[in-house]
């Protein structure tokens, strides 16, 4: 791969552009961006060597969509029009079945692979890019049958030499376990947000009285609106449904600290303890 063109040139689009071009650096990465500045700003900072428009992808050996998931919807059917029989086109979105269905009957389907890079930060835009974001990440991909193998197989061994994990999963399954996993996360931290500004009217005492576990919960609460509305919005009904799972959690809870049964709430926390254990294996 000699052209890579990234659009969206943001906290994963750059890291992605930190990482590939470290490990490949006869690759010129070009970047795309409704936003001028922000395209200056990448120049500035080395993410990028080139600016470029939408129709410059014609000349891409890989294309990285990397913007909200609204905008990909809307952006990859134009995109695979536009480029060449020998290019391939990713996603690095967080739901996977609208983006999936949107192209499932287009002439180029087989140019592109859907992915979600599970890695981040509360941060965004290009000054939000660091370099081995990526690392010991899991990288889920989407319907590989679906890409040409041998598209597929460049594809992989880039994302595999910047310390990406591979896992394959169907986009349904996708959208439904990260639902759990990541949405939900960002629901609490921006209520949590949320409650505690709506009854701590004094900016001082919270900061004051912020500890570490108060600031590590709320911490995605910091994220971009622009980004997880969408989100929020495509997988909807996996959200609800873990919405619901979480709030008769919270409500019952609630239940027994009323009830002064607090034998119960020391095993729902002691059962709970038990996800340490799933984590420290994974890690």
């Amino acid at each position: 791969m000699k052209n890579i063109y990234i659009i969206g040139v943001g906290l994963i689009g750059g890291s992605l552009a930190i990482d590939i071009k470290k490990k490949n650096p006869d690759v010129t990465i070009h970047g795309i961006d409704r936003q001028e500045e922000t395209l200056d700003i990448a120049l500035s900072l080395n993410l990028i060597e080139k600016k470029a428009i939408l129709d410059d992808v014609v000349n891409a050996d890989l294309v990285i969509l990397s913007v909200p998931v609204d905008a990909t919807v809307k952006l990859l059917p134009t995109v695979l029009d536009l480029i060449s029989d020998k290019s391939l086109v990713v996603d690095a979105g967080s739901t996977k079945e609208d983006i999936c269905k949107v192209v499932e009957n287009h002439p180029k389907r087989r140019n592109f692979l859907a992915m979600h890079p599970i890695a981040g930060t509360e941060h965004s835009g290009p000054h939000a890019a660091i370099p081995e974001l990526f690392v010991g990440k899991t990288n889920i991909i989407c319907e590989v049958e679906k890409t040409a193998f041998k598209l597929q197989e460049k594809a992989l061994k880039l994302f595999a030499d910047i310390g990406m994990r591979i896992r394959y999963m169907n986009p349904q399954a996708h959208d439904k376990h990260i639902a759990y996993m990541s949405h939900l996360s960002h629901i609490s931290s921006f209520m949590l947000g949320k409650t505690v500004i709506n009854k701590e009217k004094n900016e001082r005492d919270i900061f004051d009285m912020a500890g570490s576990g108060f600031e590590s919960t709320v911490r995605l609460a910091k994220s971009s609106p622009e980004m997880w509305t969408p989100i929020f919005e495509q997988n909807k009904t996996n959200v609800i449904e873990t919405l619901e799972a979480y709030i008769a959690n919270l409500t019952q809870f609630k239940e027994f600290m009323e009830k002064d049964d607090f034998e119960a709430i020391f095993k729902e926390m002691k059962d709970t303890n038990y996800i340490k254990d799933i984590l420290n294996v994974i890690v």
